[in-house]
């Protein structure tokens, strides 16, 4: 390659790379969200583009029939996913992208000669062994565990945690062997012949501790396993990146890697867990048995859609909590609605959204945004939570683990400690759930049964219609 189109090439994966942190910055808020997207997309273009033209490549048969094919299956995928399918999709993309790194990082290794990471005698670099084996170690992890939890998200495999046996040994073994079989690797010759099949036990060792360490994390830590597997999809790129000497990979990698990992950080705070008793598992699973004590059903007060309506419509402030039920329900077109109605009654309505409400960060900020909800009527839990002691009526829809006063107040709950949002100051709170089952976290709510909360045992569209109706 000429000097020339050397720094084209580095000039143009520059401005791709200032692209994607002006887009990330962009999806920092809801605001600024859909200018952070065209952002990401003129950089992966100009990124993409810029590759294509390189003039290293010699066929375009094999990248354009994939990009072709790649085209299709997520044009059909954009077209039909349902919002509520979100969090499953972001976790199968992951493993694509772990799945991707796996193969660059086999395909160097059996061609090392054409990516030009050999030196005279044939045998790969001892950096770009290392770099291909840490790439390949952390994209086996990054498919195996997103494909577990897409089994989970999908409700193929059970939410619960499944505890194995000496997990913790065994995972500790295996992480030691993988990280001598690295150094074991970097310090042959790459050879088949001189430690060259020790890349293939890295891979299989890697998809065998992936799938470990996801399968006993239960449901109620799933948002903190998206963002953990975002961030290792990142690094998985950012070490093939170095072994493709692709500046742009480096740099997304990097990003993606770096602002997962911030993510992961700050969901582990919004649950007041730490990263490591997230990784270890352990709670967080459907149940199909009611909330209370020993299982039994204990008596609620229940109410009717025209009874939510009457105490709404002469309610002067409401504040709506959303969860994962109106996420099921595809509710959030129906609640703009009844919100937009109780505003025609001069009812003060808010949104109130949780950290980790849902299946993965920000799940309920961008159903509330198909909906056209206006971003300054949604606030998050520290900017809204000392605001429902003094407001009429909270409406909970589908929002369970995040609400339960057992986060403050029992010290042997599992999710003790855990900032919840108040809704239990509120006058009056309307609960609704399709039954008094426990939620995600597989743990009971006291706040069914509360003397000021009143459940509409329902799906969360048809309920919040019928009040619509009734406010009529």
């Amino acid at each position: 390659m000429s000097a020339l189109a050397m720094n084209l090439t580095a000039s143009a994966y520059l401005v791709s790379a200032v692209l994607f942190i002006m887009g990330l910055r962009g999806l920092s808020g809801p605001d600024t969200a859909r200018q952070g997207n065209v952002y990401a997309i003129i950089g992966m273009v100009i990124a993409i583009v810029t590759t294509i033209l390189s003039p290293e490549i010699t066929s375009y048969s094999w990248i354009i029939g994939a990009m072709l094919v790649g085209g299709v299956i997520g044009l059909v995928i954009a077209n039909r996913i349902a919002m509520t399918d979100m969090p499953q999709l972001v976790a199968a993309f992951h493993s694509l992208v772990g799945m991707a790194a796996v193969l660059v990082a086999a395909g160097a290794f059996l061609n090392a000669s054409a990516f030009g990471i050999t030196d005279a005698a044939g045998n790969i670099f001892a950096a770009s062994r290392v770099e291909m084996a840490l790439g390949a170690a952390i994209g086996a992890i990054t498919f195996s565990g997103s494909v577990i939890a897409f089994l989970k998200l999908q409700g193929v495999m059970s939410g619960a945690p499944v505890i194995l046996p000496l997990r913790h040994m065994v995972n500790l073994a295996l992480g030691l062997a993988i990280f001598g079989l690295i150094g074991a690797f970097a310090l042959s010759d790459g050879a088949a012949s001189g430690g060259g099949h020790l890349l293939w036990y890295i891979i299989a060792a890697s998809f065998i501790i992936g799938f470990l360490l996801i399968i006993p994390i239960g449901g109620a830590d799933m948002p903190v396993v998206i963002s953990m597997l975002n961030s290792y999809s990142g690094w998985a790129a950012a070490g093939i990146g170095f072994t493709l000497q692709n500046n742009a990979l480096i740099v997304t990698g990097a990003l993606v890697g770096s602002s997962g990992a911030i993510l992961s950080y700050i969901m582990c705070k919004g649950m007041n867990r730490s990263f490591i008793s997230v990784i270890a598992g352990g709670f967080g699973g459907e149940t199909a048995g009611p909330a209370g004590d020993g299982g039994e059903e204990r008596p609620v007060k229940r109410g009717s859609a025209e009874d939510a309506a009457f105490i709404m419509k002469n309610a002067g402030s409401v504040i709506i909590v959303p969860g994962y039920g109106m996420a099921v329900a595809q509710a959030q077109h129906a609640l703009r609605e009844m919100v937009d109605v109780l505003k025609s009654h001069g009812v003060s309505v808010k949104y109130a959204i949780h950290p980790v409400a849902g299946r993965m960060p920000g799940h309920m900020n961008v159903l509330l945004a198909e909906a056209n909800v206006p971003y300054d009527e949604v606030f998050e839990l520290d900017d809204i939570n000392n605001e429902f002691a003094t407001c009429d009526v909270a409406y909970v829809i589908g929002a369970n683990d995040v609400t339960n006063p057992a986060a403050k107040n029992d010290p042997t709950s599992p999710i003790y400690g855990m900032p919840i949002l108040d809704v239990e100051k509120a006058k009056t709170v309307l609960f609704i759930k399709r039954s008094l089952a426990s939620g995600y976290a597989g743990i009971g709510n006291e706040l069914f049964f509360a003397d000021n909360t009143m459940m509409l045992l329902s799906d969360a569209k048809k309920m919040t219609e019928g009040i619509v109706k009734a406010l009529g």
